[in-house]
């Protein structure tokens, strides 16, 4: 496969970013100034801010109240640990959220939590066996998640926030340091691609970086007007809740710290602001050192695309190739950090299963007219601005994002599908939590998970997802214009067909895992027996051998002109391996 420089890459993907204002020797002479390094996370954004606006409660006005108010109710499940029951409570009693979307929020960030596989397997076990509502709602307000954590969380919503000012003048996050770092600052860029931008990561932080401090702080460390003073001193629970974005290393070492741990260190303590007697961080002096430590994330997007290797892929097209663009981190970047970028796939059947992509965020940009399998167990997957493809993918252990896609078909297990700016999309999937129908969608389209692979159940072990709950068909309107049901449907059985995976590989599956629903059980039953009747009526028709063959003959015509006109035969065409073969779908 012929690939352009990953520079053009990112200029495709982000061209206001075209020029990179943390190139390797700025990273150095950080390190050569401080011996520290720190970058903002991008997990937390990609998988865990929601593509829409925030309620408006979410504010940091309200999130100062909520701040004080777990405090005063410690005693109460609210702090340090936040129950379910006690944030139902402030969210539905006290912001005025509906419970869908203040479950929506705390299961989100309930995802990002450190889990085994098998605790999230037996989570949905536990679920499964609920036979009630009520039933449900007891098992969740056992959950609890940090709560300082959790506020920061709320907080980082604000990312996709829709501001006026924004619109008409073009900027992101205005200020005199954004503006030098982003030289093509003139042009938009949409909240979508904010959530895989990491210079919107760093911008975001840096620009709020005293509000989330102040939203850490313990009451007292406050003015009546929630603010901080020049005397007001941080917890170490709250620098180790700020590690919920922030990390980094120290010196030339490879290994990655959370921010407290490097802020603890005790050659530090000065810079840091830490007092060995209080137990605390000086405010003033923690903010100082973290704005002069942070930079650029060494295995964000960006440096993705910098120097990202190609990957090599088992199914292709001669001939039709030299668009694409593809670019990875997996070579430098530690597992918890791995990316996979792929743009401009064309007229092209891509398909890869192995430890490349095991883990990975992955981003599927401008692709048309292909067919994409990617059949490893996946950390998150985005798809944007993809035209007339289809995507068959292992299972998604977060979030699978589709936007602004026309015509597209997904395929996948997923812990969570949301979809915005689609139009006549189609969606098979098997998911435990309610598909996320956000803004801008049209002519939606969900069905049963229809396919399998042999090594899929494999898959969805390791990335602790079962086959029930399945919520395929109870999506969740998440928007606040244009909340008419009828933006989806449910595909009708009669329209229903399995999809076969064309490659060979070792494993266990042979079936579609949980099955599917009855109702289109049954419809594939009676096209089988219609087939049957079919064969029958041809084999009593008792034709001579001159007959059969002239038979045959039109039936292959007549399949053949139905490969045409449904475009099919280019998906056939493009399974031709390559002259020195390849068995499966690895590389």
């Amino acid at each position: 496969m012929s690939f352009v420089s990953n520079q053009c890459v990112k200029k495709l993907l982000f061209p206001r970013y075209a020029k990179k204002p943390y190139d390797t020797d700025v990273f150095q002479d950080n390190m050569d100034q401080s011996g520290v390094l720190l970058w903002v996370k991008a997990e937390p954004f990609i998988v865990g801010a929601l593509q829409v606006p925030p309620p408006s409660k979410f504010s940091l006005h309200y999130l100062r109240k909520i701040s004080t108010y777990v405090r005063t109710r410690a005693t109460e499940g609210a702090y340090p640990r936040l129950y379910w029951s006690t944030w139902r409570h402030i969210a539905c009693g006290k912001l005025q959220l509906a419970k869908d979307l203040a479950w929506l929020y705390f299961e989100i960030f309930d995802s990002l939590t450190v889990k085994t596989p098998e605790e999230r397997l037996e989570w949905s076990e536990i679920l499964s066996n609920c036979m009630s509502e009520d039933e449900v709602e007891k098992q969740r307000n056992q959950l609890s998640v940090d709560t300082l954590q959790f506020l920061l969380f709320l907080y980082i919503q604000q990312l996709n926030k829709v501001s006026l000012r924004t619109s008409l003048i073009g900027e992101e996050w205005p200020s005199p340091r954004n503006r030098s770092q982003s030289p093509d600052s003139t042009e938009k860029s949409s909240c979508h691609n904010k959530n895989w931008n990491d210079y919107s990561h760093q911008a975001f932080v840096c620009d709020h970086l005293s509000d989330l401090l102040e939203l850490l702080l313990d009451p007292e460390q406050l003015t009546a007007s929630f603010h901080s003073t020049h005397s007001s001193l941080v917890s170490r629970e709250a620098v180790v809740a700020l590690s919920f974005l922030i990390e980094g290393t120290v010196s030339r070492a490879r290994k990655i710290y959370p921010l407290h741990e490097l802020a603890l260190w005790q050659p530090l303590h000065a810079d840091s602001g830490f007092s060995r007697i209080s137990k605390t961080f000086s405010f003033y002096k923690l903010e100082a050192w973290l704005r002069a430590c942070l930079t650029g994330n060494p295995f964000g997007t960006s440096a993705c695309l910098k120097s990202g290797k190609k990957l090599a892929w088992a199914h292709q097209v001669e001939g039709t190739t030299k668009r694409a663009k593809i670019a990875c981190n997996t070579h430098v970047a530690p597992r918890m950090h791995r990316m996979v970028v792929m743009s401009q796939v064309y007229k092209q059947t891509l398909a890869k299963s192995s430890d490349t992509l095991v883990g990975a965020h992955v981003k599927i940009h401008r692709c048309n007219e292909s067919f994409i399998y990617l059949l490893s167990p996946l950390r998150s997957v985005t798809i944007e601005k993809c035209r007339n493809s289809t995507f068959v993918l292992g299972p998604v252990q977060t979030a699978l994002h589709v936007h602004s896609c026309d015509n597209i078909k997904v395929i996948a297990v997923c812990h969570r599908l949301s979809i915005s700016s689609t139009t006549g999309c189609v969606f098979h999937v098997l998911t435990p939590t309610r598909p996320l129908i956000l803004s801008g969608n049209q002519a939606v389209t969900f069905a049963p998970f229809h396919t399998h692979y042999p090594m899929l159940e494999d898959h969805m072990a390791r990335t602790g997802l079962a086959t029930v709950p399945n919520y395929w068909d109870k999506p969740m309107i998440v928007c606040r214009e244009n909340c008419n049901a009828s933006v989806f449907r449910l595909l009708p059985p009669c329209e229903f067909y399995v999809f076969i995976i064309p490659f060979e590989m070792e494993g266990d599956t042979t079936e579609i895992p949980g099955g599917l629903p009855s109702a289109y059980q049954k419809a594939l039953g009676q096209r089988e027996q219609k087939i049957q009747i079919w064969q029958k009526t041809v084999k009593e028709a008792r034709l001579t051998k001159d007959q059969r063959k002239q038979f045959q003959v039109l039936v292959e015509n007549k399949f053949y002109e139905w490969l045409i006109n449904t475009g099919h035969r280019q998906q056939l065409d493009s399974l031709v391996p390559p002259a020195a073969g390849s068995k499966q779908a690895a590389g």
